[in-house]
């Protein structure tokens, strides 16, 4: 695969994605607002990381990426669901979320609260309409348990909490890697994973996909606080310096802007450093973690 294949590769699944995810919602028997507000917020925008990473891991294998369609749309329900409740009043109390008014905005508090629940209890439903003639049965239980322990206490939930529970305190740098292990890259990690588990990768790929995604995790977090500080707030769709506003402890604060560039480039070479210990096929992959380190968004 040449180098851009990124570019046409995104077009094509994230079309894909956004027809699925719609049409999932739309097929349910509830209620038309709450369906409206669940649509609302999938529909905002995005990079669509999660999916694409589940996608590439498993054209990575030579697998038709398709295949992973039920899949990826549960993760971006999982995520979706948690961009709603950080919003909310009681959490980050955000007015906008890339570009658009948050959905408690639109909907009110009561609507988003339970649109994000709608949307967390319908991707383990999603996740098992995977074919069985690709994933059998045993291979789905791994694929909801792993899902289960990345979005729930002992992952983003718990990194959540951790954030939390963090404002107004000068945290160490080990407690700000766990915050942005568990909030944002055990789901990250759980993309790449579950396309190794649809793959039925053997112990060694699925151990150095797993350390690849850990390392891009901390990457795509390492940014997202580099960019809070000095990105566009037309390009990030909500207001710029909301982690000082909240008193939250940084990569830029505790190791200074130039040392989370320095921080963000051993993580990423780190990523790569995994990708190449596969006999994969891992050009998107590898262009992927190049998007995260560059991204302005």
């Amino acid at each position: 695969m040449k180098t851009g294949l990124l570019d046409a590769f995104k077009k094509e699944y994230q079309l894909l994605l956004n027809r699925e995810l719609r049409g999932l919602v739309e097929r349910l028997d509830a209620p038309s607002v709450i369906k409206d507000s669940m649509i609302y917020s999938l529909e905002a925008g995005g990079k669509r990381i999660r999916p694409l990473l589940l996608f590439a891991t498993l054209d990575a294998f030579g697998i038709d990426p398709k295949k992973g369609i039920q899949a990826a749309c549960a993760i971006e329900m999982i995520h979706t669901y948690s961009l709603i409740h950080d919003d909310l009043p009681s959490m980050d109390n955000d007015d906008l979320r890339r570009g658009k008014p948050t959905n408690h905005k639109v909907f009110g508090d009561a609507i988003a609260i339970l649109a994000g629940d709608a949307l967390l209890t319908y991707s383990f439903e999603v996740i098992n309409m995977l074919s069985e003639n690709f994933t059998p049965p045993s291979a789905k239980m791994k694929l909801v348990i792993e899902m289960a322990k990345a979005a729930g206490a002992e992952g983003m939930v718990g990194g959540q909490v951790a954030d939390m529970e963090g404002e107004g305190k000068a945290l160490s740098l080990e407690e700000l890697e766990y915050i942005h292990i568990h909030k944002t890259g055990k789901l990250l990690k759980f993309s790449v994973v579950a396309g190794a588990i649809m793959a039925q990768a053997n112990a060694s790929l699925l151990h150095n996909l797993s350390a690849f995604a850990h390392h891009l995790g901390l990457a795509f977090q390492i940014q997202d606080d580099i960019l809070d500080l000095i990105g566009n707030q037309q390009l990030i769709g909500k207001p710029v310096g909301s982690d000082t506003v909240n008193q939250k402890s940084t990569y830029p604060q505790l190791l200074s802007l130039e040392g989370a560039k320095a921080a963000l480039e051993n993580q990423i070479k780190l990523s790569k450093d995994y990708l190449e210990k596969t006999d994969l096929n891992t050009t998107l992959l590898n262009e992927i973690t190049d998007l995260v380190a560059s991204r302005d968004h």
